[in-house]
């Protein structure tokens, strides 16, 4: 049975996920810890609950969902996993911070690609990727059906769905990556890349973006 920790991160306030099983190995989703205080607050989560990290997955490439990269990869001597069309975002890393006003540690460059239908496995448990562009060109989200999650990223919110105004962001796109994820299972529960859980029942009947398009 997949167990998480949230911990959110970051002055974008970006949700981080611990992801694990009864094995104890985890996997890591969008790392978003941007200092000294919050590298230790991941740390101790990990150490506090016997965790083994194994993998460094990201939804997509925005710089506050990467700003831990370094530390994670460098401490636990792990790898990142993204889909390839986020390597452009990877690139940029420097500029998106830097307009924010953000010093970062620059992320290192991913050697490791997922793709529609690829499975993440980490001890006897394992996430589907579903390929989501629009909110990036090459944004993931990650899915079981065993245990009705889904990890979103910044494509679904609660109540709202990822903005398309940045390089990669198309709204059309975005719009058929959510028609994808309202034929997941009503009762999916949704972790999404920023704010609280929702569901995919939910959201069908209240989010006013998914409303509009039924």
């Amino acid at each position: 049975m997949i167990k998480l920790l949230k911990l959110q991160f970051n002055p974008i306030e970006e949700n981080t996920y611990l992801v694990y099983d009864e094995t104890g190995e985890c996997i890591i989703i969008d790392a978003g810890c941007s200092n000294e205080r919050e590298n230790k607050i991941l740390q101790k989560a990990i150490a506090y609950n016997n965790l083994k990290p194994i993998k460094l997955i990201c939804t997509h490439g925005h710089f506050d969902h990467i700003m831990g990269n370094r530390f994670i990869c460098e401490t636990y001597k792990i790898e990142t996993y993204v889909h390839k069309k986020e390597l452009g975002n990877f690139e940029r890393t420097a500029t998106q911070s830097t307009y924010f006003g953000i010093d970062i540690a620059l992320p290192p460059t991913p050697r490791n690609f997922l793709d529609d239908g690829d499975e993440v496995k980490f001890g006897v448990s394992s996430l589907k990727v579903i390929f989501t562009p629009g909110h990036t060109c090459g944004g993931i989200c990650l899915y079981s059906a065993a245990d009705e999650l889904l990890f979103s990223g910044d494509t679904l919110f609660a109540g709202s769905i990822g903005r398309t105004d940045l390089p990669g962001g198309d709204y059309d796109m975005l719009i058929n990556s959510l028609k994808k994820l309202m034929l997941l299972p009503e009762n999916t529960n949704v972790f999404c890349g920023h704010g609280p859980k929702t569901t995919i029942g939910y959201e069908k009947l209240t989010n006013p973006f998914i409303t509009e398009m039924q």
